[in-house]
C-alpha cells in the first residue's frame, strides 16, 4: 500500500479530482479494450467498450504501451482499496505510452509520439490507469523516456519510486539533491545516516538510490543482495536472519545510538518494531513506513526512548506532493541517462490477458515471490 493512509485525506483528493474530471477531461465516443474491476473481490474481466479518455488542461492522452502491476493492484482487486465506491474501474498506477493527443496549458517541449513514463493519479472516473489502450497522463506526474532506456526499464520506476522519495524527502524531512534553499544547503547529508529495511524490494532498492543521489553518508540497508545493494549505494547491509534481537545488535553496531531516519518499505506494524528500536533513545527519531494499516503496539517497543519517536504514513503519489515530485520528474531523463537511477527486474505479460494478469495478483495476495510484471498492452 504506497499511496494513502487517511481516509479524510483519500475522500478529499478524490472530491477534488472528481470535480476536476467533471470540468477538464471528457471521453470520445470512441470506445476500446481494458481489463476492468467491476465487483470487489472478483477477478477482472476483459471489456471492448471502454470510452477512450480525451485530456483536459495540463494532461496529455497516452497511447499505452506499458501497465506495471504492484502490490496495491491486488488489495484494489480484492479489498477495494482506493476504488470500492467507484466501479467499474482500471487498475495500475505505472504507465508508459506515446503522446496521442495534447491537452491546453502544457509546458513546452511536449509532441505526440513522445515517450512518456508516467504515475497515473486517481480521479472518480478512473480515466488514468494503465490496463487499457489509451490514458491520460497529469504534467507534473510524467517524463520523457531518454532514448537509453527502453520501454520496460522505464515501467519499472513510477511507484516503486515515488514512494520512497516521498518517503525520504517528504515524509522523513532530508532536503532533496535539488534542494537550493539555505535549509537544503545547511543539511549535513554527508554526515546523515539512515536505515533502510527491506532493502530487496522495489521500493527499498529505489530508496537506496535516492539516498545516494542525495548524498547520505551513511545508508545502512536490512535484507537483499549485498553485491546489487552497494553497487546502488549501500554502504552497509545487514543480514535479516536471526530474530529481532540479533538483527537490532547488527544494526546497532553500525549507527551506535545516532540514527534519527528510518524507512521501512516492507514490514507490517509489528516487523516496525526493528526499526523503532535501532532509533536513537536520546535524539527524536522518525519512521516512515508503507504499511499503514494499523498502529505499531508502542509497548512492544525496548524501553530507553527518552528522547521520543514518531511514526509516520508515507503518501506516495506524485499528484499530492508537487513541491518534490515536479522537479523529480522534470530531473529524471537525466538521471536515467548518466545511470544515477538505475531500472529494476521486470518480467512482461503479453496483450490484455485478464487470466495472466489475475494470476499475477493472486501471486501478490498468496505471499508468492513477484517479480515486477509489465503488461504490454
Amino acid at each position: 500500500m504506497h499511496f494513502f493512509n487517511s481516509t479524510k485525506t483519500l475522500s478529499r483528493y478524490l472530491q477534488s479530482h472528481r470535480q476536476l474530471a467533471t470540468m477538464a477531461t471528457t471521453t470520445s465516443t470512441q470506445t476500446q479494450k481494458a481489463l476492468l474491476l467491476t465487483k470487489v473481490g472478483a477477478p477482472l474481466v476483459l471489456t471492448t467498450d471502454r470510452a477512450i479518455p480525451t485530456p483536459g488542461p495540463k494532461q496529455v492522452q497516452l497511447r499505452v504501451a506499458i501497465a506495471g502491476l504492484n502490490p496495491h493492484d491486488q488489495k484494489a482487486r480484492d479489498y477495494g482499496l482506493f476504488i470500492a465506491n467507484n466501479l467499474p474501474a482500471v487498475l495500475t498506477n505505472d504507465v508508459v505510452g506515446t503522446i496521442t493527443s495534447l491537452g491546453s496549458d502544457l509546458p513546452e517541449g511536449l509532441g505526440l509520439g513522445d515517450r512518456i513514463i508516467a504515475q497515473s493519479g486517481m480521479p472518480g472516473d478512473w480515466t488514468q490507469n494503465g490496463l487499457q489502450e489509451y490514458t491520460v497522463a497529469d504534467v507534473g506526474a510524467f517524463s520523457k523516456i531518454p532514448d537509453e532506456i527502453t520501454d520496460d526499464e522505464a515501467a519499472t520506476l513510477p511507484t516503486n519510486i515515488i514512494a520512497p522519495l516521498i518517503g525520504l524527502f517528504v515524509t522523513l524531512g532530508i532536503p532533496p539533491p535539488w534542494d537550493s534553499s539555505s535549509a537544503g544547503k545547511e543539511f549535513d547529508h554527508a554526515g546523515t545516516t539512515v536505515l533502510i529495511i527491506g532493502g530487496g524490494s522495489n521500493c527499498g532498492k529505489f530508496a537506496v538510490q535516492l539516498a545516494k543521489l542525495a548524498g547520505i553518508g551513511k545508508i545502512v540497508v536490512v535484507g537483499g543482495d549485498e553485491k546489487e545493494l552497494k553497487e546502488m549505494g549501500a554502504t552497509h547491509l545487514v543480514d535479516r536472519h536471526g530474530g529481532h534481537d540479533v538483527v537490532l545488535g547488527r544494526i546497532r553496531d553500525i549507527v551506535g545510538d545516532e540514527l534519527v531516519y528510518a524507512f521501512d518499505a516492507v514490514n507490517p506494524p509489528d516487523g516496525q518494531i526493528l526499526a523503532i528500536d535501532a532509533l536513537s533513545n536520546t535524539k527524536r527519531g522518525v519512521l516512515a513506513r508503507l504499511l499503514p494499516n494499523a498502529k505499531v503496539d508502542e509497548s512492544k517497543v525496548k524501553e530507553g526512548k527518552t528522547a521520543g519517536f514518531e511514526v509516520k504514513d508515507v503518501f506516495g503519489l506524485s499528484q499530492i506532493h508537487a513541491a518534490v515530485a515536479v522537479p523529480f520528474w522534470e530531473l529524471l531523463p537525466e538521471y536515467l541517462k548518466t545511470g544515477k537511477i538505475k531500472p529494476l527486474d521486470y518480467t512482461v505479460i503479453k496483450g490484455l490477458d485478464a487470466d495472466a494478469v489475475n494470476a499475477v495478483l493472486d501471486g501478490y495476495r498468496d505471499g508468492k515471490k513477484v517479480i515486477k510484471t509489465h503488461v504490454h498492452i
